[in-house]
């Protein structure tokens, strides 16, 4: 009988909403950070919305939000030229996108914050996208998130978060829900319709963590002291895909993945 039990047993799925598969407009992002990941995301979500929209869906909508500006330590492990050093990185990087795939994706030059997003009425988006190097700013985004859910009922209403966190070689992407997304019943799937935030779950392991990535490099060799070449590409690759996979396929079995890039190891976050 415990055999027969566990055979019938149905995996955990996630089923994506409709409204996210077939869109009348453009599914709304904010882009929280434009640095190591923040600029490989962003060109993920290009090429993203460029196949989007081949295939028949009203593609992505961007808004990236970050106040920093290009300095020459930035050059080579991120995505910018000695020509756009001292360039806001948020504009720089919209600019290139902008001209490069025809979108109208727009850059924010300040910090993604309780104070500032309200003060520009700018915290609704379905998904929100953040690639922030301290925990500090992880749980003041969580903060946002959480208080916009709960007072925003439009199409631009926060539905998921996804948060990007790396070290020297490993890294991890982590998808979340805000707020309980209805599910259809199913047959074959046991459906969860609640995804925890990074902010619940790891919540002890974010306060202890090491803070040492606040201390901003002088150089691109001081800098790939703290941070490989690769990883902020290899995560950047491991999260788009999953949000590829929510649009394209339109149900999850995986939240997220651990990656040592050192070891060439990835571990998924199956859904529970």
């Amino acid at each position: 009988m415990k055999n027969q039990n566990a055979r019938t047993t149905k995996p955990a799925a996630h089923i994506i909403p409709k409204e996210l598969l077939q869109p009348y407009n453009p599914v709304t992002v904010n882009l929280i950070g434009a640095g190591g990941t923040g600029g490989q995301v962003l060109t993920a979500l290009a090429r993203m919305n460029h196949s989007l929209i081949a295939l028949g869906h009203a593609g992505l909508f961007v808004r990236i939000f970050d106040d920093d500006t290009v300095s020459p330590a930035n050059l080579g492990r991120q995505l910018f030229t000695t020509s756009e050093t001292g360039q806001f990185k948020s504009v720089a990087l919209i600019n290139r996108i902008n001209r490069f795939f025809g979108t109208n994706w727009k850059a924010e030059t300040y910090q993604y914050s309780r104070k500032t997003t309200i003060e520009y009425s700018l915290t609704s988006a379905t998904i929100i996208i953040s690639c922030v190097d301290t925990v500090q700013a992880r749980f003041e985004i969580a903060q946002v998130l959480s208080q916009s859910a709960k007072n925003h009922y439009s199409r631009d209403r926060g539905m998921y978060w996804m948060d990007f966190g790396n070290s020297r070689n490993n890294g991890q992407v982590i998808l979340s829900t805000l707020g309980k997304i209805p599910q259809p019943v199913s047959e074959r799937f046991r459906t969860v319709d609640t995804l925890p935030l990074i902010t619940n779950e790891f919540n002890d392991l974010m306060e202890g963590a090491d803070q040492n990535n606040e201390v901003p490099s002088c150089s691109l060799a001081e800098a790939l002291t703290k941070q490989d070449l690769y990883i902020n590409s290899a995560l950047a690759n491991c999260g788009a895909s999953l949000l590829w996979q929510l649009f394209r396929e339109g149900i999850l079995f995986n939240r997220g993945l651990f990656l040592n890039l050192q070891d060439f190891r990835a571990q998924p976050m199956r859904i529970a």
